[in-house]
């Protein structure tokens, strides 16, 4: 499949890349006919989606039933009055059934929102005005439903609501029962422009209200070098992205770029995340290919990898945050395999990565995707020599590249904010070595400045973690008379240390940044939590912490 997508579709270098990388895109490209569509004609028994959860049920969909069950999705959407640029919010957790829905919103023109599990009635009013949201499918649960059915009084654009189950509340619509009453489906006669919306996240900044991220329809092109590049991908793979449907993770990991490259995607649908239960799913499946943020890896290397069998598993990235060193020496020494690390936002795909035909640089984000134009400029719009700071700008000049979104939905002054000029502003901030790899410094809005000196929180990260002390930490800056800011180091401590947290622990902690980073970075105020505040998708909150500390 990746050939009809791709000019070229294997790379031998990072110049080969950069020479030949060309994306073919469509009139009209929708995911649903083009790709699952397309696989069902083409080998209707080749799997798709392997489906298992935390009460030992599994499921194993082929291409051929996935078109079977979106028609039938599509059909029962259609029915209940969802057409062309309709919004459809998915709670859906890790349900099988996020795939019918989204794939079937794609079918039939209407604009997919998913959502976490974790929305409050307050954060549900809020997402259904500001996005005009008509119709809400959930999985039915009371700690799901309860929060909606009391946001429908504040929320008037909302037309219905649907359950997956197990429960089916009252004033709910049954799915199961609606897709297996559907009439056949019959594809409209004009589904899509190129540049319709087909994809919308609500995303946090650090102020505000959540911006709307608005994606067109070729959005999921843009993910082709997310998986046949990046996570070297082919027909064969069986690939398990950690992340739950409602961040956007997932549609990077979970859905595009593994279907047009053929992979078999495994979905373990879990309540609360157990490393030996990841583990165990891993050597009964056989998993091939493993991507998940930094966070999750933390916690697998402190498990005793002896006990499991991954002989299957060939290949990891990793992405959602940066990558600490000695989280990539710990576990490659343990299984032999290099963690390959990459960057992106929820307003792209894959910026910057470390591909298969490169040599990983711990701690290093890679060399940037040339699917995009990047650059490092300063506060001038200068570009930075090797070893200095930057900003992380994708430059527009010449075309909109495929993958970058299409608007703040509804704030064009947010949207020319962050994208104008022909240059769209990341707001993340790094420094570039002499081989041109980047090196993740920060939020531009988390870098600390401390008596002159601008202090990036995840170089202080990464020499904490080299302490056996230290299962995780965030760096924030607390305000400070005299130097304007110093360095906090908030930590969870490893097992062995935890009945240690006293002042001599801490004392330890700062001579060891000392010994392993610049002295003057070390964190002056070190506190010792049970665990950090996290977002749905694993990063760490730092704003929060940043918040206690005024």
């Amino acid at each position: 499949m990746v050939e009809k997508f791709l000019t070229q579709t294997s790379f031998a270098s990072q110049e080969d890349f950069k020479k030949h990388l060309q994306i073919n895109v469509p009139e009209a490209f929708n995911f649903g006919y083009d790709v699952v569509d397309a696989w069902a004609e083409r080998q209707p028994d080749k799997p798709a989606l392997l489906w298992t959860n935390d009460h030992d049920e599994h499921r194993q969909f082929t291409f051929g039933e996935m078109k079977h069950y979106t028609d039938q999705t599509a059909s029962y959407f259609r029915s209940l009055g969802i057409g062309h640029g309709d919004m459809v919010m998915l709670i859906l957790k890790r349900r099988y059934e996020f795939w019918f829905a989204v794939i079937a919103l794609h079918k039939l023109g209407a604009v997919a929102i998913p959502a976490t599990h974790l929305l409050t009635k307050k954060d549900i009013v809020y997402r259904c005005n500001a996005a005009d949201i008509k119709m809400i499918v959930c999985a039915g649960e009371p700690v799901i439903t309860e929060h909606i059915t009391a946001a429908m009084p504040q929320s008037p654009s909302v037309k219905r609501l649907v359950s997956v189950g197990p429960e089916v509340p009252q004033g709910y619509e049954d799915f199961h029962q609606g897709i297996d009453k559907a009439v056949p489906f019959v594809r409209p006669a004009h589904v899509n422009n190129n540049d319709d919306i087909s994809l919308m996240y609500f995303t946090s900044g650090t102020t505000g209200e959540p911006k709307m991220v608005a994606h067109d329809f070729t959005y999921p092109l843009g993910h082709i070098t997310t998986a046949s590049v990046w996570h070297n991908l082919t027909e064969e793979s069986l690939h398990l992205t950690i992340a739950d449907t409602g961040w956007g993770k997932a549609v990077w990991g979970k859905l595009y770029g593994q279907w047009i490259a053929g992979a078999n995607i495994f979905v373990y649908d879990h309540e609360k995340f157990t490393p030996a239960a990841i583990l165990q799913k891993i050597q009964d499946y056989k998993v091939t290919s493993l991507c998940a943020p930094p966070t999750i890896f933390r916690f697998l290397i402190h498990e005793d990898l002896t006990k499991y069998d991954l002989s299957a598993l060939q290949y990891c990235t990793i992405a959602g945050e940066a990558l600490n060193p000695a989280v990539f020496e710990t576990f490659k020494k343990l299984t032999g395999i290099r963690l390959m690390e990459g960057f992106g936002q929820t307003e792209t795909t894959l910026i910057i990565a470390t591909m298969p035909w490169m040599s990983p640089k711990p701690g290093s984000m890679g060399l940037p995707n040339p699917q995009y134009d990047v650059d490092l400029i300063d506060a001038d719009g200068r570009s930075v020599e090797a070893g200095e700071q930057g900003q992380i700008v994708i430059r527009t000049d010449k075309g909109k590249p495929i993958g970058l979104f299409k608007e703040y939905y509804r704030d064009a002054e947010r949207t020319h904010e962050a994208w104008h000029d022909g240059v769209y502003y990341t707001g993340d901030v790094a420094w570039k070595d002499e081989d041109g790899y980047y090196w993740f410094v920060g939020r531009a809005d988390d870098v600390i400045k401390s008596s002159g000196y601008r202090i990036g929180p995840f170089e202080v990260e990464s020499a904490l973690m080299t302490h056996p002390a230290v299962l995780e930490c965030a760096i924030t800056g607390v305000p400070d008379e005299i130097r304007g800011q110093v360095v906090k180091a908030t930590v969870v401590l490893t097992t062995a240390y935890r009945s240690k947290a006293d002042a001599d622990l801490i004392k330890e902690l700062q001579d060891h940044v000392k010994r392993v980073t610049a002295p003057y970075k070390y964190p002056r105020i070190i506190e010792f939590v049970d665990e950090l505040p996290k977002t749905i998708s694993g990063k760490i909150r730092r704003v929060e912490i940043r918040e206690k500390n005024q």
